[in-house]
Formats: C-alpha cells, sequence, structure tokens
C-alpha cells in the first residue's frame, strides 16, 4: 500500500471512531427517541361537522359580550397560540403580540398554548397547564363540571372546548358587561358553577340563527334541534382541531419514516443529548409529542396574577407542576412555559442549566414591558418554587453549561417542526354564521 493510501486509510478510521459518526449518532438517537410518532394520528373526521367546528372556532358569539373568539387567542397567524407571555381574554383590542388589555380587565393567568396536534390527546393525558380536564386511565373525565357535564362527553378533547366559554376572563365576561352593540350580557348573568345554565344559553344563541341551526342538523342528524346541546357544539370544535391542526411531516418524522438524511448532523447530535441519562429530557418529553402526559414542577418563573387561594402565584396542579407542554412545532410558538417566561427556545433551554440560579438572575427585559411589572421574583417565591423541583428528573446543575450543547438541542427541537403549520391562513373561513368581524 502506498503512503497516499495508509493516510486515507487512518483518516477514514479516526474519523469512524468520532462522536459525530453518522451510524453511531442514529443508532444512538433511535433508540433514545423510541416512542416519538408511535401513536396514530386521529382519524378522519365529518365533514360537516369539521365545517360546523371551523365556523364555531372563529366566531365571537360564543363571548359573551361577541368580542373574542376562540380564534382570537388561538390565531392561525400565530400558529394557533397567540405569541403573548399571559393572554389577554374578553374586552382587549386586537389580535396577537399585539393585542391589548380592555379598561379594568386583567391579563389571564397563563400563557395560551399551541392547538396543533391536540387531537393526539389520549387516556391519562390533560388540557389546561393544570390538568382540570382530563380522562383517567380508567376512562372516567375529570373536569370542573363534576356530574353537570353531559354524558355524551367522553373525548377529553371535547370536553376542553366546553370550558374557555363559561370563564370570565377568558370569554364570558362579567355582570354588567354590555357587548359590542351596547346590549346586556346575559352570560354573564350565570353563577360561576352553573355550567348548564351557561352552555344551554349559548346554545339559544346559536340556533336563533338558521345558517347555524342548518349546520347542526347536518353535522348531527341523528339527534332532533330541540336535544342539541353545548357538547354538540364541542364536538364539532373537536372534529375541527382534530381534522385541521394536525401537523406531523416534521424532519424528526421524515427520519424516523426512514430517511436518514432528513435531519442535520448538529440536529442528530442535539437528539441525542436531548434523550441521554444525563440530561433527563425524555424522562417527561415522552412519547409521539414529546410531552403531554406529565406534571413536573421545573423551577419556571412566576408570572401574572395567579390563580385561587395561591394568587398572586400560580400553583398550577399543586406544588407549582405543570403539563408537561408537547414539543412538537415548538419553533414556532414562542414564547415559553406555563407563564410564558421565555422569548426564545435558546433562553427556555438554559433555564434547565440551574433552575434556582434562573429565576434568580432571570432578565425580565426578555419580556415585553407591559408584563415585566408581572414577575414574581422575591426570594420567598423564589424558594417556594425551587423546593417543589425536588422530585423532577432535572439536568444535574450544570449540565447545560455549553453553549454547543444549548445550540445542539436547539438545532433538534428545530427538528420537529412541520413546515406546513409556518401558514395556517387556508384556515380561516370568508365569513362566519353570526355575520360578526372574524378579524379583530
Amino acid at each position: 500500500m502506498n503512503p497516499c493510501s495508509r493516510v486515507l486509510v487512518l483518516l477514514a478510521l479516526v474519523a469512524g471512531c468520532g462522536s459525530d459518526s453518522q451510524p453511531d449518532l442514529d443508532a444512538e438517537l433511535q433508540a433514545g427517541l423510541a416512542g416519538f410518532g408511535s401513536a396514530p394520528p386521529p382519524p378522519a373526521q365529518d365533514p360537516a361537522q369539521v365545517e360546523l367546528g371551523r365556523a364555531l372556532f372563529f366566531d365571537k358569539i360564543l363571548s359573551g359580550n361577541r368580542d373574542i373568539s376562540c380564534a382570537t387567542c388561538h390565531p392561525p397567524a400565530g400558529v394557533m397560540a397567540d405569541g403573548l407571555s399571559l393572554s389577554i381574554g374578553t374586552g382587549g383590542t386586537g389580535s396577537g403580540p399585539a393585542r391589548t388589555l380592555g379598561a379594568g380587565k386583567q391579563f389571564e393567568p397563563r400563557n395560551v398554548p399551541t392547538l396543533l396536534n391536540v387531537g393526539f390527546l389520549a387516556p391519562g393525558q390533560a388540557v389546561f397547564w393544570d390538568g382540570r380536564v382530563r380522562v383517567d386511565f380508567s376512562g372516567h373525565m375529570i373536569t370542573p363540571a363534576g356530574a353537570a357535564l353531559p354524558p355524551e362527553v367522553t373525548d377529553v378533547l371535547v370536553a376542553q372546548a366546553m370550558f374557555p366559554v363559561a370563564n370570565r376572563v377568558e370569554m364570558r365576561g362579567e355582570t354588567g358587561d354590555l357587548d359590542r352593540f351596547g346590549n346586556a350580557n346575559e352570560l354573564a348573568a350565570f353563577a360561576d358553577t352553573d355550567f348548564p345554565g351557561i352552555w344551554n344559553a349559548i346554545m339559544q344563541r346559536l340556533l336563533a340563527i338558521p345558517d347555524y341551526e342548518a349546520k347542526f342538523n347536518a353535522a348531527f342528524p341523528g339527534v332532533a334541534t330541540s336535544a342539541l346541546g353545548f357538547q354538540h357544539a364541542a364536538m364539532a370544535i373537536a372534529a375541527f382541531e382534530k381534522q385541521e391542526l394536525t401537523r406531523i411531516n416534521s424532519p424528526l418524522d421524515r427520519y424516523f419514516a426512514g430517511d436518514t438524511a432528513a435531519l442535520t448532523i448538529q440536529q442528530k447530535r442535539g437528539g441525542v443529548l436531548f434523550s441521554s441519562p444525563e440530561l433527563h429530557c425524555t424522562a417527561c418529553h415522552e412519547g409521539a409529542l414529546l410531552g403531554g402526559g406529565q406534571f413536573q414542577d421545573t423551577g419556571a418563573p412566576q408570572m401574572g396574577p395567579g390563580v385561587g387561594a395561591a394568587a398572586p402565584l400560580d400553583a398550577g396542579a399543586g406544588s407549582f407542576a405543570f403539563r408537561v407542554a408537547p414539543l412538537r412545532n415548538v419553533e414556532l410558538t414562542a414564547p415559553y412555559m406555563h407563564s410564558g417566561a421565555y422569548a426564545t427556545l435558546e433562553n427556555a433551554v438554559r433555564h434547565y442549566n440551574e433552575v434556582v440560579s434562573a429565576q434568580q438572575n432571570f432578565d425580565v427585559s426578555q419580556l415585553a414591558p407591559v408584563f415585566q411589572p408581572l414577575h414574581h421574583g422575591d426570594t420567598a417565591t423564589i424558594a417556594a418554587v425551587s423546593a417543589a423541583t425536588s422530585g423532577a428528573p432535572l439536568p444535574a446543575p450544570g449540565a447545560l453549561a455549553d453553549s454547543d450543547k444549548v445550540a445542539d438541542i436547539v438545532a433538534f427541537l428545530k427538528s420537529l417542526t412541520d413546515p406546513s403549520a409556518r401558514n395556517l391562513s387556508s384556515l380561516v373561513p370568508a365569513s362566519v354564521p353570526s355575520g360578526l368581524p372574524i378579524a379583530d
């Protein structure tokens, strides 16, 4: 063998032994993320229900003041989220990150999660950051309505659609509110626990519109008009979400379908890090959505007006634990955490380098000015949130001190983006049966 050939062989051997060796990376990545994509997508939905659900999703008639729709907080232009740290419900003006708070109103206590891929929800998984709507493993539906929930509601996504309309800050409004036409808001008059009264009143609004009556009859031909309830509206909204918001053609999906060139070397390195025992990411971000099935206190900074007895703090599902966010299309859905504290993926990942110091050194300048005074960075709050992280499978302190590791993980997270999720404008109907404006 001549000297040049020997050099080439040695170079090949050295390259094959390196940490970026393609076969080694592929084997590690495929083993570490073996559960990704394992759940089948939701089945095709009834077209009449999808069409009804689309109209309802974009129609402000579901809100007490006729000024906000589901799409206001989940706009297609924002990848089905509003881009705000804390969302703005009824009484606000504008849409997306430009939406502003109405006079006398307060911010919603949490960041709005995207609705992309919510059709994958399964028993044991939950919706809302605090999991207040979920189906347990015995098939029992758990919701704030308790026994008042219609028995037909057995799908967690249908159940989810029943509750924003009953929330005063989100959609229902306060006693004494006037709607956009100056009329009394009749939905606000019901007690907060009178879910059947609220739902029935909304259905009276809907069925008074001939186009809606026709759409409901087409979507539920076996149900008499007199027997239609808001659960049927919720079923249609869920059908729309399952049919139109499933986006699972990301580079990582293509990779696991056999196209090993769908990911860059950096994305593969990041995926191996993400699934490594060193970082524990997949201990919480697991399964087809890389998250959604657990509740953890990850030491996220506290923001906002708070909820319930913990106000002005937010204890989530208890002990500052919140639903682990699914990571599909996460590149497109900033800001991050239940409190919308982090404006970039890089900062969200760096949070996990050491969660106590991340709270102590939280940079409020990454927040829009209107949210900066809502950060709770006092010593007592940080101590309480940090104490509750003791059982969480977090990375060891300092495990993400290397900026290259952070960059690799961010690159991997971007491999979860389905290109079709970048432009969802085709979802918006030209008009809705109420005649109310779609744009805010």
